[in-house]
């Protein structure tokens, strides 16, 4: 089983570009999962507690429940629209969920991994934490990431990270655990803030009710990155009740990988997670793989700004699907950008590419090689004795295409391997009109020459459509409608190879899969 899941979204807010990205590059990976014929199971959803949700409700003068249910439906709305398939769904409200957290808090209490201790320190708002020395910049001061900066005096729960820092130093270095493998150095150097410092893991209620109660302490409230953290296996199943509805953990954990933004790589996921997970009991084979993804910046004059609420420059992403529609999206998203790379969000770029990689590209090859089927050959391919070189680099290339896209997709390069199939296309659409077909069926002692041309450029649209399909499911489908192709549905990588379409298959008429889209319009 291959088991995938992302970081799951702060409902404090409503979802931007970085958060579909994420989505739609964790939803691809997961549909090629399935194409290689894996039992896949995807895993997303939303964080709901904190204190910010509870300022935020309190300000709008409603209960926090209420105001995370219709946080939760925009993203919800989101992923509907970014025509997301996941098998799971985790909302940390969950009862389920605050029954997991709770087992495993009492467990680490009994077993002296968590103490209590009175605190004086600077306490960040924006990213609910207490801060150390180690926070402040060169002017000794605390920078703008961490927000509204207030001194507290409190008494807390500490869990007993620095215990496992030395185990997790040699953890990392010696094992994949984080993807891109440069992003390691910015862990190993993050441990050595984390060496000498434990975790505080509670709020006392005076000041946050909106969280699970500590098991062993009512007056307090777990820690939100202690409470959301656990989502990754409460809704695998771990711990889960006698008759649950959650998946077998055995059967999913160790998760094959953590897809998350760079900016909760430090300290939640790579150290926070892997300590606690370390604590509880699992051991180093078990641990998950992350995968960390860069951000969407937007395109300036000057070059590029962070994406920020407070400058208002986010992009809606549903907004985006209904100018320019989710298969435009989709491709955008995991085309334009370098899996662990940033890149700058410029709809210019985002038109450009679609235009020309899938509506002139790909919709011109479609477009041609089913309308001469059914123009010249009367709409059924057809057996032919002809052979030559261009056809015989075509099917090689084919062979080439197949083993490349999957080489690359092994290694969560996406955009490498579209590249690949688009240059494929492009071979194609070169070889159709060195073929001239049109020309081919004016006489008739070149019949032969147009079969077997005819027959190859339907061969690589079937191909095509199932190489693309975890990038642009939708597109794809109405693809494979056109040459009614079903089977191709359910075919698996392993099993993709020229040939695909046999002699005699009957192909529709062609329509527009993906029709032109000028800016302006949009």
């Amino acid at each position: 089983m291959f088991y995938i899941t992302t970081a799951i979204d702060y409902t404090n807010g409503s979802p931007h570009i970085g958060h579909a990205y994420e989505k739609v590059l964790a939803d691809v990976i997961a549909r090629y999962r399935k194409l290689c014929g894996d039992d896949t199971y995807f895993l997303t959803g939303v964080d709901q507690h904190g204190q910010k949700v509870q300022q935020t409700a309190e300000k709008e003068g409603i209960h926090p429940a209420t105001y995370v249910r219709k946080t939760t439906k925009g993203f919800t709305n989101a992923w509907k629209a970014l025509e997301l398939d996941y098998d799971g769904w985790a909302e940390t409200t969950d009862e389920r969920h605050k029954a997991c957290v709770q087992d495993i808090l009492q467990k680490l209490y009994e077993q002296g991994q968590i103490y209590k201790k009175q605190y004086k320190g600077f306490y960040s708002i924006r990213q609910e934490q207490f801060l150390t020395d180690k926070e402040r910049g060169e002017d000794g001061e605390f920078g703008p990431e961490w927000g509204e900066v207030e001194e507290r005096d409190e008494e807390n729960y500490y869990f007993k990270l620095s215990d496992h820092i030395d185990w997790l130093r040699s953890f990392i270095e010696n094992n994949d655990f984080i993807l891109p493998k440069f992003r390691k150095a910015d862990v190993i150097n993050a441990l050595e803030k984390a060496a000498d410092t434990d975790l505080c893991i509670s709020r006392p209620k005076s000041r946050l009710r909106w969280g699970i109660e500590l098991p062993f302490d009512t007056e307090f409230v777990t820690f939100v990155w202690f409470d959301a953290l656990i989502n990754y296996i409460s809704f695998a199943g771990y711990n889960k009740p006698e008759g649950s509805d959650l998946p077998d953990f055995d059967k999913l954990w160790p998760a094959d990988l953590h897809v998350i933004g760079k900016d909760i790589l430090v300290p939640s996921h790579s150290i926070y997670w892997p300590c606690m997970l370390h604590a509880i009991g699992f051991s180093d084979s078990e641990m998950p793989t992350l995968l960390v993804h860069g951000w969407w910046n937007i395109k300036t004059n000057e070059g590029s700004e962070k994406m920020s609420k407070s400058i208002g420059n986010v992009v809606d992403p549903i907004n985006l699907v209904e100018k320019f529609g989710v298969d435009c999206v989709r491709y955008y998203l995991v085309r334009d950008i370098h899996t662990g790379r940033d890149s700058n969000f410029d709809p210019e770029r985002l038109v450009m590419l679609f235009n020309t990689e899938l509506a002139n590209n790909l919709g011109n090859l479609c477009n041609r090689g089913l309308s001469m089927t059914k123009r010249f050959l009367g709409g059924a391919t057809a057996q032919s004795d002809y052979d030559d070189e261009l056809s015989q680099e075509l099917r090689a290339e084919s062979a080439t295409t197949i083993a490349a896209y999957k080489e690359a997709m092994d290694r969560y390069a996406i955009s490498e391997a579209l590249e690949i199939v688009v240059k494929f296309i492009t071979l194609t659409n070169q070889y159709t009109d060195k073929q001239a077909p049109w020309a081919l069926a004016k006489d008739e002692t070149k019949r032969a020459q147009l079969t077997t041309v005819l027959a190859h450029l339907t061969e690589v649209v079937a191909l095509v459509s199932v190489l693309l399909k975890p990038v642009i499911p939708s597109a794809c489908a109405r693809i494979q409608s056109q040459l009614k192709a079903d089977f191709l549905a359910d075919i698996t990588l392993d099993k993709l190879a020229w040939g695909i379409i046999p002699a005699g298959h009957e192909v529709a008429k062609p329509k527009p899969v993906f029709p032109r889209i000028t800016l302006e319009e949009a």
